[in-house]
C-alpha cells in the first residue's frame, strides 16, 4: 500500500518506518533538519528490546511533490490541525483513507469537515517513542499498538478497507486491532488521558506520588468516571467496566510514568489541554453533563496552553 505520515516525529515516524522496512511505499511528510536527517541518512530506529534498524524513504516537506496516496496517517499533535490538515488535500485522491493517530476525540470531525466523513477513520495507538535527535527515534519497551475503526455512518460494522489496513499494519509487526466501532477505542483511551494528563501536570508529578494517596487516587476515578458520563451522553458505548480497568491498569503502571502534557509542560512547549480538559468541557457544557474535576485541570492548565505565560 502507499502511505504518506504527516507529522514523522516520535510516533508516525516509527510507524511509517515500520511499514516502509516491510515493502510499502510510504513517504515521510516533514521538515527542518528532521527533514535533512532523513534524506542524508535513513530513519533510524533504535529499539533495545524489538532490534534496531534504519529505512531509506521518501521524505517531503512540500506535499504537492506526492500525489494520491493509499492512506494518510496522521499524526502530529492536534494543536497543529490548523495548519496540517490543509497539507493531506493534494494526498486526498477519491479512494484515500485518511487515519489519524492523535489524542483527544475531536480529530476525525475536524478532518470530516475538510474532506466529508468518507474518507476518514478514527483511531489510537498506545507506543513509548521519543525523538532522540534528527533522524533518530528511541523505543522505551515493546508498545505498538493501534487499535481503528469506522467513526462514521451506521455503526457497528466492519468494512474492507479497515481490514486492509489492519493486514498492511500487522505485515509491518505492528499490533493492529480493527474494531465495529472506532469511537470506542478513542473515547475509552480519551478517559484515561485526560485525567492523567490533568493531574500528573496540574501536580508536576509523575503517577506514582499521586497514586498512592488514597484521597487523590479516588478523584482521578472520579475524574474519569466523570468523562465516561459524557462519552455515553455523546451516544459512545465504552465498555461498563472502563474505569475499573484503568485502575487495574494504572496501578500497574511504573510510578515514574509522566503524561506527555507534563513533559511538554516541564519543557516549556505547547500543551493539548483545549484538545483534552477543553473538549471535555466544551461538550460537557453543550450536553449538561456535570464535569467539575476536568473543569477545575482545565482551569489550572490553561494558561500554560501555549507555553510558559510570558509572566512566569
Amino acid at each position: 500500500m502507499k502511505f504518506s505520515i504527516l507529522g514523522s516525529g516520535a510516533v508516525g515516524g516509527y510507524y511509517g518506518a515500520k511499514l516502509a522496512r516491510a515493502g510499502h511505499d510510504v513517504t515521510f511528510i516533514a521538515r527542518g533538519a528532521h527533514l535533512a536527517a532523513i534524506r542524508a541518512r535513513g530513519l533510524e530506529i533504535r529499539s533495545p528490546l524489538l532490534g534496531d534498524f534504519t529505512v531509506t524513504a521518501r521524505a517531503e516537506e512540500d506535499t504537492t511533490r506526492v500525489g494520491a496516496v493509499d492512506v494518510v496517517i496522521v499524526a502530529v499533535k492536534a494543536y497543529d490541525n490548523a495548519s496540517a490538515l490543509p497539507l493531506i488535500v493534494p494526498m486526498a485522491g477519491p479512494q484515500t483513507t485518511i487515519l489519524p493517530l492523535q489524542n483527544g476525540v475531536d480529530s476525525a470531525r475536524e478532518l470530516a469537515a475538510r474532506f466529508g466523513e468518507a474518507p476518514v477513520l478514527g483511531g489510537v495507538t498506545y507506543i513509548a517513542t521519543a525523538l532522540a535527535e534528527p533522524g533518530v527515534i528511541e523505543q522505551t519497551g515493546t508498545h505498538r499498538r493501534i487499535v481503528f475503526g469506522e467513526v462514521f455512518g451506521e455503526l457497528p460494522r466492519m468494512t474492507a478497507r479497515v481490514e486492509a489496513i489492519r493486514d498492511a499494519l500487522s505485515g509491518a509487526d505492528i499490533v493492529a486491532e480493527a474494531v465495529e466501532d472506532g469511537r470506542v477505542p478513542i473515547w475509552e483511551k480519551f478517559i484515561f488521558l485526560v485525567t492523567l494528563a490533568g493531574m500528573t501536570g496540574a501536580s508536576r508529578l509523575p503517577i506514582g506520588p499521586l497514586w498512592a494517596e488514597p484521597v487523590i487516587r479516588e478523584r482521578f476515578l472520579d475524574g474519569c468516571r466523570e468523562i465516561e458520563r459524557l462519552a455515553r451522553a455523546e451516544g459512545v458505548p465504552v465498555a461498563a467496566d472502563v474505569v475499573d480497568r484503568i485502575a487495574a491498569y494504572v496501578a500497574g503502571i511504573p510510578g515514574s510514568m509522566r503524561s506527555s502534557l507534563l513533559i511538554d509542560l516541564a519543557q516549556g512547549k505547547r500543551i493539548e489541554v483545549e484538545q483534552l480538559q477543553g473538549s471535555v468541557v466544551r461538550r460537557a457544557a453543550r450536553l449538561g453533563v456535570p464535569v467539575p474535576i476536568t473543569a477545575t485541570l482545565y482551569a489550572v492548565l490553561k494558561p500554560w496552553a501555549d507555553g510558559a505565560p510570558q509572566s512566569v
